[in-house]
């Protein structure tokens, strides 16, 4: 049997998650305690094949006791022991995202009082998921996707993963935004020549034909794309021998627009030939956009 742990700060898109997963054909339990993980899956185990619950998910969060929060490093292991295919994904956004999602819905922090202040409860929260965190197989970073994104992303990468087959993700970002959270390997391409500082270039994105012929023309741009493939030709297959699930390549310029756009999509073009679930995401498009029809 399958299950999927779908977990993460309040406020991160975890009820959205797990309405994808239930759209997938999940059996799907919100809010599980997790001393209940062993007689739900025992109960799996004893019903006829093919049976409702081969394939479960289950959001765990911060309203579990503590104490079983902290031995789930253990519960894993033995969940795997029973030959259970598990599956932990964690949702997280940056703190100031967060308190953001709260102000705008009103809802009160399962972890806030009157002792207990909303930025105290989201940091404690932190701590108290930690255990779920380090173990996770996908992270997810939230910060400035909207539901429609988040549920399309989650459809992407768990739904359209043949089982043990690597999800590559290769998304390109701002550092002048922050690093995205949810990186297994960042790269810098801010050393290639800049198209922003062309005017007539400025307007567009790596996506469009004259920043691409720009780019094209400097000799660096073609070495670092191949000097990239064959790094994770060499070491992506490494991963994949040690049971990763999923991998997320973060590259990223100044703001987010033009060099690691471009590199990001010749990346994808690449991988797409020997990989079955690639995907590529432009963390600062959608933004950049929004802020020319302003």
């Amino acid at each position: 049997m399958k299950l999927i742990i779908v977990s993460g700060r309040s406020g991160s898109g975890k009820s959205t998650a797990l309405h994808v997963l239930e759209d997938l054909g999940y059996y799907c339990i919100d809010n599980l305690p997790i001393g209940l993980l062993f007689p739900l899956t025992r109960e799996a185990a004893n019903q006829p094949a093919p049976g409702r619950l081969d394939k479960m998910a289950v959001s765990i969060d911060a309203r579990n006791l503590s104490g079983e929060l902290a031995n789930f490093e253990e519960i894993h292991r033995k969940l795997r022991r029973d030959d259970i295919q598990v599956e932990v994904i964690y949702l997280d956004a940056d703190e100031q995202s967060l308190l953001q999602r709260f102000h705008a819905t009103r809802r009160k922090h399962p972890l806030s009082d009157d002792k207990t202040s909303l930025r105290e409860a989201i940091s404690n929260e932190k701590e108290l998921l930690e255990p779920l965190s380090k173990l996770a197989d996908l992270h997810i970073n939230t910060k400035g996707l909207s539901m429609y994104e988040l549920r399309d992303m989650v459809k992407q990468r768990v739904a359209g993963r043949k089982d043990q087959e690597l999800a590559l993700l290769f998304q390109s970002f701002g550092f002048k935004h922050g690093v995205p959270l949810d990186s297994d390997y960042v790269f810098d391409v801010r050393c290639l020549p800049n198209p922003y500082w062309d005017h007539s270039l400025r307007k567009f994105t790596g996506l469009d034909q004259p920043v691409i012929e720009f780019l094209e023309a400097e000799p660096d741009s073609s070495k670092m794309v191949n000097d990239l493939i064959g790094f994770l030709e060499s070491w992506i297959p490494s991963f994949a021998d040690s049971n990763r699930s999923y991998m997320t390549i973060s590259i990223g310029c100044t703001g987010g627009q033009h060099r690691s756009v471009y590199i990001c999509e010749q990346l994808g073009r690449h991988f797409r030939k020997s990989c079955s679930n690639v995907q590529v995401r432009h963390a600062e498009l959608p933004h950049l956009q929004a802020r020319k029809e302003i």
